[in-house]
């Protein structure tokens, strides 16, 4: 089979970059910063996932070895006026979400939240026992504000990077060396404002994982699903979306991410995924269900609970 040559035109989803923004007085914010890195703001608490700023390019990723930027990380940082979190997750541990986390952690004086390959990617990096929190699949972990649980869930197919990480990864490294480790469901409650979400990195799913969890807000992380077929992405709207009640879906890990944040971000090339197939599937999904789809839209402070 020939691959398809370039990449879906974002411009023709104008539509749907369509998340509220967020009012002064909202007391739960979501900033997304590119693929699935989430900033979660509630105030007198914030959590981030991934934490990938980074963004190394492509031919460094294939043909180099990779290592956080402090550049980019403070810079990035900088813009967002973020000086201390609770907690940085991991969703899982490949480049694309876990290079710079333990280096955002180390910066905002974060836990760093996961598995034991993520423990392995703060050990590397130098983080002390004590801020490394190694996860137990299904039970709820408070941090500030907030009560998180991650359940242990797949990547998407293929996953290029398989297995665990089990020793500390001392960057400049290949990038295999950041194995996909334990792939997260991560579900999030804002106890203040008892507001709930659930942030699927990965489109991958464990069919009843979510069943008896509630969360009003999915974002859903999307890359290769528009390489799988039309059942696939349905049973993972079922599982992802259904399963929690969700009233929107958010839909993340779309771009490319060997783009840095400084350019105005573009959809995956065809050759690794197909966004336009991912849309004209999930957009039906959602109109049968009632659910609102949206795109957010990087760097600005949403309300995803607004208006639902």
């Amino acid at each position: 089979m020939r691959l398809r040559p370039g990449r879906p035109d974002i411009g023709r989803y104008t539509h749907r970059f369509s998340v509220p923004v967020a009012e002064s007085r909202a007391p739960l914010t979501v900033t997304w910063l590119g693929v699935s890195t989430l900033l979660l703001d509630g105030g007198a608490s914030a959590l981030l996932t991934d934490g990938y700023f980074s963004r190394p390019s492509l031919a460094r990723a294939a043909l180099g070895k990779v290592s956080p930027s402090p550049a980019r990380v403070d810079g990035c940082l900088a813009r967002l006026r973020l000086t201390r979190l609770e907690a940085v997750v991991p969703v899982h541990t490949h480049i694309d979400h876990a290079l710079d986390s333990a280096l955002v952690a180390d910066r905002t004086g974060a836990l760093l939240v996961g598995g034991e390959s993520a423990a392995n990617v703060g050990r590397g990096h130098g983080l002390s026992a004590d801020r490394i929190v190694i996860a137990v699949s299904g039970e709820p972990i408070r941090l500030g504000a907030f009560d998180i649980t991650l359940i242990r869930s797949r990547h998407s197919p293929p996953d290029r990077f398989p297995g665990e990480i089990s020793a500390p990864v001392v960057p400049p490294v290949k990038a295999s060396a950041y194995r996909c480790g334990e792939a997260w469901s991560v579900l999030v409650h804002h106890r203040t404002s008892d507001r709930r979400l659930l942030i699927q990195g990965s489109a991958g799913f464990v069919k009843g994982l979510l069943a008896g969890h509630r969360a009003d807000v999915v974002y859903l992380g999307v890359g290769q699903l528009g390489l799988q077929g039309e059942s696939y992405l349905a049973d993972y709207w079922t599982e992802a979306v259904r399963a929690v009640g969700a009233h929107r879906v958010v839909l993340i890990h779309w771009d490319d991410f060997f783009r840095p944040l400084s350019e105005p971000l573009r959809a995956l090339p065809y050759a690794g995924d197909d966004l336009d197939v991912t849309l004209r599937v999930l957009s039906k999904l959602a109109d049968q269900d009632g659910v609102a789809l949206d795109m957010p839209t990087v760097w600005r402070r949403e309300d995803p609970w607004a208006r639902i």
